[in-house]
């Protein structure tokens, strides 16, 4: 990340807290771009990471870790396989890549602002080094924009292999997305052939079964990362056996697609003990905890937007209100964002919001 004039270094950090290279003591509402949702150093994420790492820390076979993992994410969710890799950026590109092979079709439509991760196709088009191929290959509607949604599947559906979503982007605010919306894209991509691709890679944390469940939507294909890592690198394709397919070693046209640490046993252990800690009521209880502090700053005047235990905080100019932030006791991402952790207590949201009305009314 950066903030000019340049970013505090971190040196440690233990639970809710961070302290930079300074001394200086934060309490981490950034917890990582949203991954770490128990804080730092937990101890039994540690403890299952190095029971792993002590075994081995990677192997050119697989391990009982990620079927397990994978059996974890499959009963939270109701979908059926997974597949994993090493960021939310792979996972989404795993994901475009599954359904242009059952598909058949190139093409992607997708919206404006939302982050996908770093991929070609997933990246702002204007950004130099993509090629006109690439471009092609990808529309970007307005979110929320129904009737250019319907025209442009209209048009050009019978060559659309998915539309992909994101359903509470960051990057463009952090608004939930309309339901009514939502169901559309499902009936549009039944009527088209098409699949429904959501990217749960930051919203997973916000239902037991991901966010989908939410707006009572099922997706065809899911990807997903940040806290099924436990703080360690991970990513992960959800979708039904028939979908991936074609990643199965031996099948017809296969998908390639590998890494040398994908499904490591220290992430996958790290993950799934994260994922264990992280149950029904936790979710439920992080959620309430967040609608309680958003409540609480509009009531105070602040701009807020989000659901559950992610907020971003609307303001014009960023790098001062994150400096601000940074110097009453609280490390945001650098749009505003604050992502809660089970590793925060009654007082540390009191303190983050007594913070947050005093940094924004300097």
């Amino acid at each position: 990340m950066y903030v000019p004039p340049h970013p505090p270094y971190a040196a440690s950090g233990h639970g809710s807290v961070l302290v930079d290279e300074n001394g200086h003591s934060v309490i981490d509402c950034n917890n990582n771009y949203t991954s770490l949702i128990h804080g730092h150093a937990n101890a039994d994420v540690l403890d299952a990471a190095l029971g792993a790492a002590r075994r081995g820390t990677a192997f050119g076979l697989p391990t009982r870790y990620e079927v397990d993992m994978a059996e974890c994410l499959a009963e939270r969710t109701g979908i059926q396989q997974w597949r994993f890799c090493n960021s939310g950026t792979e996972a989404v590109l795993m994901m475009l890549r599954a359904a242009r092979a059952y598909t058949g079709r190139d093409l992607i439509v997708r919206f404006e602002g939302s982050y996908h991760g770093t991929g070609d196709e997933v990246a702002d088009q204007s950004s130099p080094g993509l090629a006109e191929a690439t471009r092609g290959s990808v529309i970007v509607l307005p979110q929320g924009d129904l009737q250019a949604l319907t025209d442009t599947m209209s048009r050009l559906g019978d060559q659309t292999a998915a539309i992909l979503i994101d359903l509470m982007p960051n990057r463009a605010g952090l608004r939930p997305a309309n339901p009514e919306f939502v169901h559309e894209l499902r009936k549009l991509a039944d009527e088209h052939g098409a699949l429904l691709a959501i990217d749960e890679v930051i919203s997973l944390r916000l239902h037991w079964g991901g966010f989908h469940r939410h707006y009572g939507v099922e997706p065809d294909l899911v990807s997903a990362g940040k806290i099924i890592g436990g703080g360690f690198p991970a990513g992960a394709l959800g979708g039904s056996a028939k979908l991936l397919e074609s990643f199965r070693p031996g099948a017809d046209r296969r998908v390639m697609w590998g890494g040398t640490f994908t499904a490591n046993p220290v992430t996958m252990a790290a993950g799934l003990t994260a994922m264990r800690l992280y149950d029904e009521s936790s979710v439920a209880a992080l959620n309430a905890a967040g609608d309680r502090l958003r409540g609480q700053l509009l009531a105070a005047g602040v701009p807020v937007n989000g659901f559950g235990s992610l907020l971003r905080i609307q303001a014009t100019d960023m790098p001062s209100l994150w400096w601000k932030l940074y110097n009453h006791g609280i490390l945001s991402g650098t749009n505003g964002l604050l992502a809660l952790s089970t590793a925060m207590s009654e007082e540390h949201i009191s303190r983050i919001r007594d913070a947050v009305i005093a940094a924004t009314n300097a």
